[in-house]
């Protein structure tokens, strides 16, 4: 199996079985990634590097307003996009395997983590890998600390408080906060 096979069956949602060709794949992909993010992380790089090695990380062009903060991790890399004029503070990490859209304009907080995988609940099928992609709509701040699960979808416009856990989708325009996130109020312009 190819990286871009591999792609194909992480974006349509398919179960990627432990010890399978896909697994491998993935795997090889991984190493590639921490040795990527070992680079970024290990000490000063000006912002045009930075977004250098993330181009490299992510196997796609960054644009040149995105601004990342190191230390950075991700699990995978290659399945990350990113929109312009994305802000990412440090300490965030991302396991990328199911997919990670950030769109323009957006604030991602100390610490955040974004995960798109869960592992199947039958101890003969914990090894699976079931991705679901993490999708973050247009100028969306994510404060620290936030965990944003598998197969949530953030709208646009809306703020997740410090500490929270998305679990669930949550609407353009609101305020969420907790654990697990809710929506407390509607933003007013």
């Amino acid at each position: 199996m190819t990286l871009t096979e591999l792609l194909a069956a992480l974006n349509a949602g398919e179960t990627i079985a432990g010890g399978s060709p896909g697994h491998a794949v993935m795997h090889d992909t991984s190493q590639e990634a921490l040795r990527i993010a070992g680079e970024l992380n290990a000490g000063y790089h000006p912002p045009a590097r930075v977004r250098e090695l993330l181009a490299e990380l992510t196997g796609r062009p960054v644009d040149e307003t995105v601004t990342l903060f190191p230390p950075f991790t991700a699990d995978f890399g290659k399945n990350i996009r990113l929109g312009a004029r994305v802000f990412i503070n440090s300490g965030c990490r991302f396991q990328d395997q199911g997919g990670i859209s950030i769109g323009d304009d957006c604030l991602i907080g100390h610490n955040a983590v974004i995960a798109t995988l869960q592992h199947g609940m039958q101890p003969s099928k914990r090894a699976d890998l079931i991705p679901s992609p993490v999708v973050i709509g247009r100028n969306v701040w994510l404060g620290a600390n936030v965990t944003v699960l598998p197969g949530v979808t953030i709208g646009d416009d809306s703020v997740i408080g410090a500490g929270s856990v998305v679990t669930k989708d949550i609407p353009a325009g609101v305020i969420a906060v907790g654990s697990p996130a809710r929506v407390v109020r509607a933003l007013d312009d």
